[in-house]
């Protein structure tokens, strides 16, 4: 059953990105999963090209130093023909009723003042991503949940309207994970978007930094170290962390340390010695622009091959050849 995961370079990856999906995806990957870097679904509001080309090459550079398979991850917009052409088949295939209920999309346009159109029809471009890959499981967060679902209702309507093509894939949930906040503010996820970096540790960053991100991390004045989420969410964000780094539960660690000085110390040195070898390993193949576009064109090669057999079938049936 090949699975589909993908992530948005909507800024650097960072631990929590990390630690709760790219290392995952590394250590229990198969041989017929694929990865992506979905640089396409960034361009639903506003955004710098430079940027989003500095960041597509740096996430799939951390995908592969995470130890992802250069075959099995790919970057979406190497297959832009591909998408495209599905992409617009179908949109034609879903009404504009079940578009504009998405909740992601009600949300984001509540916020912005000038709502571009790909926000309403990106969830077609998701399914086209899923369905293209003849994806059944796609791993995703709750918030996604939706976007899966309208894969899910416009492969069985294609199917049924014009022929079978695509696989009619499931939402799943990832197994447990850190669930890594905002190292200064743990009311909230640690996230690419964070109007400040100060409490998101990036999986780039210096050792030093990341020394001063985690000693400056928000705790309370409880002075007790105890794993205890709702009532000391800093203090718990950090075992948390603590535990991811070490492959251990967050609960037994709690009484290792009498202070949250002591608390802070290891879990910076826990997170710096995580991150070392992605970090380096990402620095390396930056510095060799040629061997980081090889890997690339071996990625999209396979997904385009993997790709192209569906496409001829879904653009036959649907009257196009």
């Amino acid at each position: 059953m090949p699975r589909l995961s993908g992530v948005t370079p909507s800024g650097h990856i960072h631990l929590g990105n990390h630690l709760g999906a790219v290392a995952r995806w590394a250590a229990e990957r198969a041989p017929d999963d694929l990865f992506f870097i979905s640089d396409m679904h960034a361009m639903t509001v506003s955004y710098r090209p430079s940027t989003l080309r500095t960041l597509t090459r740096e996430s799939f550079a951390v995908l592969v130093a995470a130890g992802i398979d250069t075959d099995s991850v790919f970057v979406q917009s190497d297959l832009a023909g591909e998408l495209g052409a599905l992409n617009w088949v179908l949109e034609c295939t879903c009404s504009y009723g079940e578009a504009a209920r998405m909740i992601q999309f009600k949300e984001k346009a509540g916020e912005q003042q000038s709502v571009r159109l790909g926000l309403l029809t990106y969830p077609a471009l998701m399914a086209a991503d899923i369905l293209l890959q003849g994806a059944t499981e796609v791993p995703v967060g709750s918030d996604q949940d939706q976007h899966v679902e309208l894969a899910r209702t416009l492969a069985r309507r294609f199917n049924s309207e014009y022929g079978e093509v695509f696989a009619v894939p499931r939402a799943t949930v990832a197994p447990t994970a850190a669930r890594i906040l905002d190292l200064s503010d743990p009311t909230r996820k640690m996230a690419k978007s964070a109007g400040s970096s100060v409490g998101v540790v990036q999986v780039l960053d210096e050792p030093d930094l990341v020394r001063r991100k985690v000693r400056r991390a928000v705790t309370d004045d409880l002075g007790t170290v105890r794993y205890a989420p709702d009532d000391q969410p800093g203090v718990s964000n950090l075992l948390e962390i603590l535990g991811a780094c070490r492959a251990t539960t967050p609960y037994g660690l709690a009484a290792e340390y009498s202070s949250y000085g002591a608390l802070k110390e290891a879990t910076a040195e826990a997170v710096i010695e995580h991150l070392r070898p992605v970090r380096e390993r990402t620095k390396e193949l930056l510095a060799d622009p040629d061997e980081l576009d090889r890997s690339r064109a071996r990625g999209a090669t396979r997904a385009a091959d993997r790709a192209q057999p569906r496409l001829s079938a879904a653009l036959r049936l649907a009257g196009l050849r």
